[in-house]
């Protein structure tokens, strides 16, 4: 896998502190619930999707991995957007992820 906050996607989400796959992660930004972004760099539709809404509640985007690696990190099959919903386990991901640039 490219990053190393993959490991983490997979602690976040057997903590059910994650949502994943377009439905999920519709209805958390919906509610305005979330602290990170994750979206797959080969996902165009997922970026059309959920971009905007994600910056207009200012909400950080990280677009790194396929969505087939993302899936691999939390268990289950690809995966194009996945929101973090963990303040701690958001920042986690965001320092690894620029520590290892």
């Amino acid at each position: 896998m490219t990053g190393s906050y993959f490991s983490l996607l997979g602690i976040a989400r057997r903590a059910g502190k994650i949502a994943s796959g377009d439905a999920q992660v519709e209805a958390m930004l919906k509610q305005e619930k979330g602290y990170l972004l994750i979206l797959a760099e080969d996902a165009p539709g997922a970026h059309k999707k959920f971009v905007q809404w994600a910056q207009d509640i200012k909400l950080p985007i990280l677009k790194k991995g396929k969505k087939e690696e993302l899936g691999q990190a939390i268990g289950l099959t690809p995966r194009a957007a996945i929101l973090v919903l963990d303040e701690g386990f958001a920042k986690a991901i965001l320092e690894r992820e620029s520590s290892s640039l």
